[in-house]
C-alpha cells in the first residue's frame, strides 16, 4: 500500500480526487496530503470542508465557482455516499468542466449507499485513493512495511509479523509504532528491535526468535533470545516456539503450493499462518526440514527436561537451525 502522495502527486493537481473506503486513518491521510500538495503549490491555499449529507446545491455551486480574488481552493466534500439527489448533478456537472484552481475531493465509504455516484466519479476521470478497512492479515503486514517505507525506514515481513501480534490490528496505534521506532532507531527495524521495544509482551518474544532461526537468520534470532531470557521469559514457550516454527513450514512445505485460502481447511491452520509458512519454507529442503525438527525435539527434551542450561539448549537449536536451512550436517 503506497503513500497517498505517490498515488495523487503530478506536475498539475489533479481536479478531482475521490477518496473511496472508510478506514479514517487513510481517509484523513489523503485529505491532509491532498491538502499539503495545494499549499506546496500555492502556500495561501483556502481549505474548506463540507458534509454532503447537509450540503445545499446552491451552496456547492457557489463553493465552487471561480473565486474574484484568484488562488488555489481545496474543497472537501465528506460522506459522498450521503449526497442528496440535486446535489449530485451540480458536482457531476463540476466534474465534466473543473475549474484549475481548484481541487474538489470527495470521501466515499464505498459501500452499496451512493454507489452510483462513487462510480460516475470514477468513470468521469477522478483521481481515485483507496481507503478501504484492511481486514485480512497479509495486508496488515502490507501496510507495516509500506509505513516504514513512507517514514524512510526499512522493516521485513517478519519484525512486521512481530509488530502486528505487539501493538494490535488498530491502524493509528501502528502508524503510531512504526513512526517511533524510525524516529528512535534510525529505521532499520529487525525482530530483536520489536522484541526490544515490546518485550513486555512475552509471546512475541518467544515468536520472534522461532521466526529469526527459521528465517535463517541467526544474529537475530540469537539477539532476539538474549532479550527475551533477559526480561523473564521463561525457555519452555521459546522452545515450544521452535518446535511450532519449524513443524507448521514442514506442513505448508509438503501440501504443496496453492492458496492458502483454499489450503487452510486442509492443513487445519489460519491462512496468514499458511502464507506465512510459504515465505518461510523458501530456502529449505524436505532432508533440513526433517534434521531441524529432530534438533527441536531434542531442545525440548533438554529445556522440559531439566537441562543445566536451558537457554545454551535454545541457542544449539538455533545453530542447528541455520546449518539444516544451509543443507549441512547438524
Amino acid at each position: 500500500m503506497g503513500s497517498v502522495v505517490s498515488q495523487v502527486a503530478s506536475p498539475k493537481l489533479p481536479p478531482v480526487v475521490l477518496v473511496l473506503g472508510d478506514e479514517e486513518l487513510l481517509v484523513s491521510r489523503a485529505i491532509a496530503e491532498t491538502t499539503a500538495q495545494a499549499k506546496a503549490a500555492d502556500a495561501g491555499a483556502e481549505v474548506r470542508e463540507f458534509d454532503a449529507g447537509s450540503l445545499l446545491p446552491g451552496e456547492l455551486a457557489e463553493l465552487l465557482s471561480p473565486s474574484l480574488f484568484g488562488g488555489r481552493r481545496v474543497a472537501v466534500l465528506k460522506n459522498g455516499q450521503d449526497a442528496k439527489k440535486d446535489l449530485v448533478p451540480v458536482i457531476m456537472a463540476y466534474v465534466a468542466d473543473p475549474d484549475p484552481e481548484v481541487t474538489l475531493l470527495v470521501t466515499h465509504a464505498g459501500g452499496a449507499k451512493g454507489k452510483a455516484f462513487g462510480d460516475s466519479l470514477q468513470k468521469a476521470g477522478a483521481t481515485v485513493v483507496p481507503a478501504v478497512k484492511i481486514a485480512k492479515h497479509k495486508d496488515r503486514i502490507d501496510f507495516v512495511t509500506g509505513e516504514f517505507r513512507r517514514l524512510g525506514g526499512k522493516c521485513g515481513a517478519d519484525a512486521a509479523e512481530a509488530l502486528l501480534e505487539a501493538v494490535g490490528h488498530d491502524l493509528r496505534e501502528l502508524a503510531a509504532a512504526c513512526s517511533q521506532l524510525v524516529a528512535d532507531t534510525g529505521g532499520r527495524i529487525d525482530l530483536a528491535t520489536v522484541a526490544r521495544y515490546y518485550r513486555g509482551k512475552a509471546e512475541v518474544s518467544g515468536f520472534s526468535v522461532a521466526d529469526a532461526a527459521v528465517a535463517g537468520d541467526t544474529a537475530a534470532a540469537l539477539e532476539a533470545l538474549h532479550w527475551a531470557l533477559h526480561t523473564g521469559v521463561d525457555p519452555v514457550p521459546i522452545a515450544d516456539a521452535l518446535a511450532d516454527g519449524v513443524r507448521t513450514v514442514a506442513r505448508v512445505a509438503a501440501a504443496g503450493r496453492g492458496n492458502a485460502y483454499q489450503m487452510a481447511a486442509t492443513l487445519g491452520m489460519p491462512a496468514w499462518k499458511i502464507e506465512k509458512a510459504q515465505r518461510q519454507a523458501r530456502g529449505w529442503s524436505p532432508d533440513g526440514l526433517v534434521s531441524a525438527m529432530r534438533a527441536a525435539a531434542e531442545c525440548n527434551e533438554a529445556v522440559k527436561g531439566g537441562s543445566e542450561d536451558r537457554a545454551y539448549a535454545i541457542e544449539r537449536t538455533i545453530f542447528a537451525f541455520a546449518k539444516a536451512r544451509q543443507g549441512g550436517p547438524r
